[in-house]
């Protein structure tokens, strides 16, 4: 095998690390709902103790994809998939991160009578996570029809957001002895709004390592 077979080689491996990242911080946030929605706190603390998964294997991403800069001799597409790379594992990680902070939310309310319905709550998951999951399949195939499908989907999640914070605020009023739980529900609210941005983030990388040119969805 000469030095661009074993180059590409290399690429390859990187990508797919990339994509068992993915899969991690999809299991995590699977995980983080469902101790929250079944309010399993084992469950939730398995998402807190398999953190340091996700962030070890960033990590290697971050050292491989630098080895690849410093050692071989990357071309422009070969520069463009290495920082995409880059950009979209720490997306990955960060999607990870707010599933913890999910568990960790779900584990502050504990087995106490939720208030409210799951219903919004588990549409956000939901979509969120078919956005990460859309996200991924679009940079594995390098698709942009799909990828922009992700941006309209992140539009969805913006309104559930909204949605479920002017459910909670009406709360409010008529349970101040459960102001704790309303917080902690609209944190896990925003955690699901931001894991939607991020997923549109790798979008956006997607289009970058296609196009060579940056595109912002999420205005």
């Amino acid at each position: 095998m000469g030095i661009r077979g074993k180059f590409e080689g290399d690429l390859h491996v990187l990508h797919t690390m990339v994509m068992e990242l993915g899969d991690m911080a999809i299991e995590s946030i699977n995980l983080a709902f469902e101790g929250l929605k079944h309010q399993d706190i084992d469950k939730a603390l398995s998402v807190i103790e398999n953190d340091e998964k996700a962030d070890d294997l960033e990590e290697e991403i971050n050292d491989f994809a630098i080895m690849l800069l410093t050692k071989q001799q990357p071309v422009a597409i070969d520069l463009r998939k290495i920082t995409t790379v880059l950009k979209i594992s720490s997306d990955l990680e960060r999607i990870a991160d707010y599933a913890v902070n999910i568990a960790k939310a779900a584990i502050r309310i504990g087995e106490k009578r939720v208030i409210t319905s799951f219903d919004l709550l588990e549409e956000m998951h939901s979509r969120s996570i078919d956005m990460v999951r859309l996200a991924l399949r679009a940079y594995d195939a390098e698709d942009l029809a799909e990828a922009k499908k992700v941006a309209t989907m992140d539009d969805e999640v913006d309104a559930l957001y909204g949605n479920m914070m002017r459910t909670l605020m009406q709360l409010v009023p008529n349970h101040q002895e459960e102001i704790g739980q309303i917080m902690q529900l609209t944190f896990i609210t925003r955690y699901f709004e931001r894991i939607a941005d991020y997923a549109t983030n790798i979008s956006e990388n997607t289009f970058y390592l296609v196009k060579g040119r940056r595109y912002t969805f999420n205005e």
